[in-house]
């Protein structure tokens, strides 16, 4: 995984734990897509107020790859970053890990299509994506 720029940090809810007293597999996905949001505020992709139908991105395909489990009161932070930019696609590198002591918890990739929900089909990825997210990602 690649260095991150972006961070959200997130609390483990006991509700999020599995019968071993874990933080439950499934909510990882949703951990990455938590940060995934954040990261598209972060750079103003998203606007308040808006329409999530307008934020124009569908979820295609998640890989998790669990390195060790998150326990319950455990201080985690997920990371998120564009590692790629297709025609109509965006690849994220995202990771779990430990909010003090960076530990890796569970990495992952994650690739986004831009798309229209009014026409139900994908389109290019916008030019003021591309902008923002090269801007600050470097890429």
């Amino acid at each position: 995984m690649s260095h991150f720029r972006f961070y959200h940090p997130i609390e483990v809810r006991y509700g999020d734990l599995d019968p071993q007293g874990h933080l439950n597999n499934a909510k990882f996905v949703t951990l990455f897509e938590q940060a995934r949001i954040q990261y598209i505020r972060h750079l103003g992709l998203y606007k308040e107020g808006q329409s999530f139908m307008e934020i124009g991105v569908i979820l295609a395909d998640v890989h998790v790859a669990y390195r060790k489990p998150v326990e319950w009161g455990t201080p985690i932070k997920v990371g998120a970053r564009i590692v790629k930019i297709g025609n109509k696609s965006m690849t994220v590198e995202q990771n779990v890990v430990h909010a003090e002591t960076g530990e890796v918890f569970a990495e992952g990739e994650v690739v986004m299509v831009a798309f229209d929900y009014y026409q139900n089909k994908s389109i290019p990825v916008p030019q003021e994506w591309r902008e923002k997210v090269s801007a600050f990602e470097n890429i």
